[in-house]
């Protein structure tokens, strides 16, 4: 059974993993209206995770017998007006979600909550494949550099992007899926 500041905290943790698929839906929009599609399409399918983060710990609560509350999602705040300002809030904003993940593990811990900790620690993988996806779309951006011919290679680049996390959950969250 998952103490009171467990259950707390995975709350708060599911909304910020919703907040996080409301920004970069966002995002999305945000590209998709200054003509980078593909951008735009690499932003959906990150939506897309960020829900399925979602629902991995709500389903997770349900299986501990303990009840999801949803809490308000604040409005996302879209920073910036070219890709590069865009993977930089990326990355800005997946250090906070590390940041975030870790405190709720470092709360596991000290609470001997087996459970949760090995939850968690997929958790962990996650966001270090998150940053580095950021960092390199980043890098890539210096290597081509200010001109739009780079910018709309990496737009076509970023839009082959398919979604590999399962994404209708009214059966549950799936074994076969990531995770």
């Amino acid at each position: 059974m998952l103490s009171k500041k467990i259950v707390d905290r995975v709350n708060l943790q599911i909304n910020r993993e919703i907040y996080s698929a409301y920004l970069y839906m966002a995002m999305s929009a945000k590209a998709a209206e200054a003509g980078y599609q593909g951008v735009a399409s690499w932003l959906m399918v990150q939506f897309h995770e960020e829900m399925f983060h979602a629902m991995k710990f709500y389903y997770y609560l349900l299986d501990q017998g303990a009840r999801p509350e949803l809490a308000k999602i604040d409005a996302p705040e879209t920073k910036g007006s070219t890709i590069k300002e865009w993977f930089t809030h990326v990355l800005e904003h997946e250090k906070f979600v590390t940041a975030s993940i870790r405190e709720l593990l470092e709360l596991a811990l000290a609470e001997k909550d087996y459970a949760t900790e090995n939850l968690l620690r997929w958790y962990v993988d996650e966001q270090v494949e998150e940053e580095k996806n950021a960092t390199e779309i980043l890098q890539q951006l210096e290597l081509v550099g200010e001109g739009k011919q780079g910018a709309f290679l990496l737009n076509i680049e970023l839009g082959k992007r398919t979604l590999t996390v399962q994404s209708d959950f009214s059966g549950g969250i799936l074994p076969t899926s990531a995770g």
